[in-house]
């Protein structure tokens, strides 16, 4: 694993957290709209080895802590994208069905991002957070779920395009 080839995607990664912070986050879609930051983390992941999802995890998982609209304690984000970025790499790395079929790829975001929200859920109710009803927290999932099985599709083939040339690997994607 090379870490040049890790930090040269940096300003891919800040121009989504600008995308996120400045635009997306403005956009008001029925039940809950979509984590920009989140899918192209996974997205990223699934299509890097295990530890480079792991960075990858701790990268985004930092400047979602980081982000204005961020609810609960410092580090929270980061725990929990370390460990969604990291089984979603395990998950894809090594079987070249998953990584060459969009479809897998697709369906493993989608329920990478809805697993990382239950799992803040799940690690905030333990830390004394408090969310709202139960059917809200549904509600939410649900909207996430949704927005992110149509935006992650169309951010795909970009994410894959710009992972094959930060580490010249050729994606079939």
């Amino acid at each position: 694993m090379s870490f040049r080839n890790f930090f040269s995607s940096a300003p891919v990664f800040l121009i989504v957290i600008v995308l996120q912070e400045g635009f997306v986050t403005q956009i008001k879609l029925p039940l809950g709209g979509f984590n920009l930051l989140l899918i192209v983390a996974l997205i990223w992941a699934a299509l890097s080895t295990p530890e480079i999802g792991a960075l990858t995890g701790f990268a985004t998982g930092l400047a979602m802590d980081l982000s204005q609209t961020s609810v609960g304690p410092m580090g929270h984000w980061t725990l929990v994208m370390i460990i969604a970025c990291y089984v979603i790499a395990f998950l894809g790395y090594g079987d070249d069905n998953i990584r060459a079929n969009p479809v897998n790829i697709v369906f493993l975001t989608t329920m990478g991002v809805v697993l990382a929200q239950v799992v803040f859920v799940i690690l905030g109710l333990l830390l004394g957070e408090e969310y709202g009803s139960t059917q809200g927290i549904f509600w939410l999932l649900v909207g996430s779920g949704f927005w992110t099985a149509i935006v992650s599709p169309l951010v795909l083939k970009v994410v894959a395009f710009i992972h094959s040339r930060v580490f010249g690997v050729s994606s079939r994607l």
